[in-house]
């Protein structure tokens, strides 16, 4: 059973120009910045279970009636027109539109009794990546320096390494609705944390290392002149404001290069290489191949990887709930994520590499004439923060189980509820950090990273 934290402690107090910095941080389509200045914060946790996380991220929110909680015998306008099938574990019945996750359901936990109290896209987003339960002093719907740290970013805070590999990479977008939504970076931490972000279709045929978006003027082939590339960029930056980040910046060039030309980094982006009958079982399209990308960077080593399926709000489902999923969502992420499980497995790396899969709220028992799903749409589902699903696999996970339960028409946990602070407590400690670490803001003023209880149930297969 997990508790619900009883608040967070923030850094509040940044000046417009260090807002600035999120537009910068997105320099090279990833965040240049991120690369930047490892301060040794922590040892790695002496109980990891895991080398790498893969978030597959369901953006929009997805509903979990419709995919691993159904409810036959609820009243129709509640259980909606998809059927539950069998799957391969005893008593877990999912959709039946996922029938390859359902031949592999040995392989993941379900957990459903997942929830939170803001329905809103931004703000239940920044919880998600995050872990945290309740909004940070000065944070808003948009990103800003006020935002909690993204898991990544805690991750290179707390164990920086200077070894030419990321600690986080996002992709293949960053959701945006006109401004960033919050969860995606360093927040208060600093630029220098943020995680890159890679922020093109690895199902293009034109997608390799060479086409990620470099500062003006630069292309990857003058990586290999050291010099011209400083020069360069000290260019580009003559016109830029020198505020601490950018002092920040130019000191740490030197370690930013050495990520850009690290070999195993741009071995795993060039995912033309990989065989063709391997790309075709993830699928030739945007889900398959992210998931694909995603595998290949934490087997380069990436210790973090947040896979978002589609772009901002790809999941909202306020219209044609069941067409949208039947046809266009749940066959690529089906036949994506069943390839994730089977490649990691084969290759040797699930049982090191913990796969979460979620979106960041659920979605209204009650079909149409919601808030925000007018009663002339007869087939959508509005935001719903009280309930949702979220699979685990990997790195310990005992498979075949369901954790948790919604109530009959799945509104709100029946039992055993869990918040986005028990989802950040366990990738955290997965990978060894100890989710009670301290962190500091930019004026090192100390607060606690997480203040969630690991879902111990996940590895144990009891309560606990």
């Amino acid at each position: 059973m997990s508790k619900h934290p009883t608040g967070h402690r923030h850094a509040v107090g940044l000046t417009r120009r260090e807002l600035l910095q999120v537009g910068y941080s997105g320099l090279l389509g990833m965040g240049l910045p991120s690369l930047l200045a490892p301060r040794a914060r922590a040892e790695p946790g002496k109980g990891r279970r895991a080398k790498g996380v893969i978030l597959v991220f369901l953006t929009g929110a997805p509903s979990h009636l419709d995919m691993f909680d159904l409810k036959p015998d609820a009243p129709a306008e509640v259980r909606g027109t998809f059927r539950p099938i069998a799957s391969r574990t005893a008593g877990m019945r999912i959709c039946e539109h996922l029938p390859r996750l359902a031949a592999r359901s040995h392989e993941f936990a379900v957990v459903r009794s997942m929830t939170h109290n803001l329905p809103s896209h931004e703000h239940a987003t920044h919880f998600v990546l995050t872990g945290i339960d309740k909004m940070p002093p000065g944070a808003t719907h948009m990103a800003s320096r006020h935002d909690w740290p993204c898991y990544a970013s805690a991750l290179d805070y707390l164990r920086p390494r200077r070894d030419g590999i990321p600690n986080g990479v996002m992709l293949p977008t960053y959701l945006n609705n006109g401004y960033g939504f919050s969860g995606q970076h360093a927040g208060f931490l600093g630029p220098k944390h943020d995680p890159w972000h890679s922020k093109q279709d690895p199902n293009d045929p034109n997608f390799r290392v060479e086409n990620l978006n470099l500062p003006v003027g630069l292309s990857v082939g003058d990586l290999d002149d050291r010099k011209q590339l400083l020069a360069r960029v000290d260019r580009q930056r003559a016109g830029l404001d020198r505020s601490r980040e950018m002092a920040e910046y130019g000191t740490q060039q030197q370690q930013a290069l050495s990520m850009l030309t690290a070999s195993a980094i741009a071995r795993a982006f060039a995912i033309d290489r990989e065989p063709s009958r391997v790309r075709d079982r993830y699928g030739r399209h945007p889900f398959g191949q992210s998931l694909l990308l995603a595998r290949r960077l934490v087997e380069a080593g990436v210790p973090i990887v947040q896979a978002n399926m589609g772009s901002m709000n790809n999941w909202d489902t306020h219209n044609n709930n069941f067409g949208q999923l039947k046809d266009r969502l749940l066959p690529p992420l089906d036949q994506g994520v069943a390839a994730l499980l089977d490649d990691l497995g084969t290759r040797g790396l699930l049982d090191e590499t913990l796969v979460v899969m979620l979106g960041e709220f659920g979605r209204t028992p009650k079909i149409g004439g919601n808030v925000g799903t007018p009663s002339y749409v007869p087939d959508g589902r509005d935001h719903w923060a009280g309930v949702f699903s979220a699979l685990f696999a990997g790195a310990g996970v005992r498979g075949g189980q369901v954790i948790g339960s919604s109530d009959k028409i799945g509104a709100y946990p029946a039992n055993s509820p869990y918040f986005p602070s028990n989802l950040g407590a366990t990738i955290y400690d997965a990978l060894g950090i100890d989710p009670k670490a301290a962190i500091a803001d930019r004026l090192n003023r100390p607060m606690q990273l997480n203040e969630g209880d690991v879902m111990k149930v996940l590895f144990t297969g009891a309560a606990g």
